[in-house]
């Protein structure tokens, strides 16, 4: 299982106009078959902060998601939407626990 996290940052003005894009984003990455979980989440405390958290059942079904189109189409909004500071990290996950 591989574990994806991480932030991206927006200016504030353009969130609005971002939830819509994230929306669909989201929806087109959950359909997929070897995802897990997929999510965006609005940072309470520091405006313009997105929190991502992907969950992916094998390193084959991330690198499918790579090459879709609706990554695709999310990447060409970035410059509109003024998406920066992209920060992810991927980790394996051997032997997941429950807390």
């Amino acid at each position: 299982m591989l574990l994806v996290v991480g932030t991206i940052r927006l200016p504030l003005d353009r969130l609005a106009e971002a939830r819509g894009v994230m929306r669909r984003m989201i929806e087109a990455s959950r359909a997929e078959p070897d995802c897990l979980d997929y999510s965006y989440a609005e940072d309470v405390v520091e405006a313009g902060l997105i929190r991502v958290v992907e969950t992916w059942r094998s390193r084959a079904g991330l690198e499918q998601h790579f090459a879709s189109p609706h990554l695709a189409e999310w990447r060409a909004t970035w410059p509109q939407l003024g998406i920066t500071d992209r920060q992810l990290v991927r980790y394996e996950i051997t032997d997941p626990v429950a807390m």
